[in-house]
């Protein structure tokens, strides 16, 4: 009986599966850029010697922009250290926006709900007149009392 990594490794062999090999490059390339850059990129692919890199967020833009040497020479190096990803090689980068996310999943997503005691009462006194203002007095109220 074949070992799972030997089963594993044909498949990953395959022509159909040609696209396996350089997802496993583009991650490698991906987890190599600071933490920073990580968040700034959803996607990386290249084709036709040009390294595409799509955006999540398009404020990134300018910044990855300064640093494309910093991209392709990282693609380099990744080319001659690692066997699998030789044939990764780009002289252009295009920076892109997508309407994707970034890849790198948050290690732990914020809650809005407040993590301490609340200390008002909600014991106030209303003394607008205005009847739009008392309405939402009296919501600020209600979710004060919710907490306690």
């Amino acid at each position: 009986m074949k070992k799972a990594s030997t089963i594993l490794s044909h498949i990953r062999n395959l022509p159909e599966f040609k696209l396996l090999k350089s997802h496993y490059c583009y991650q490698k390339f991906i987890s190599l850029l600071n933490p920073r850059f990580k968040k700034a990129i959803a996607f990386v692919y290249v084709r036709d010697n040009t390294l595409f890199v799509a955006l999540s967020h398009p404020g990134f833009k300018m910044e990855l922009n300064y640093n494309k040497d910093l991209l392709k020479s990282l693609l380099s190096m990744l080319a001659k250290s690692d066997e699998k990803c030789k044939e990764m090689k780009a002289s252009n980068v295009v920076l892109f926006n997508s309407k994707h996310l970034s890849i790198i999943k948050e290690a732990s997503i914020e809650s809005t709900v407040p993590y301490y005691k609340e200390m008002a009462l909600g014991e106030f006194t209303i003394e607008s007149e205005d009847k739009e203002l008392q309405v939402a007095f009296n919501k600020i109220k209600k979710s004060i009392e919710k907490q306690l």
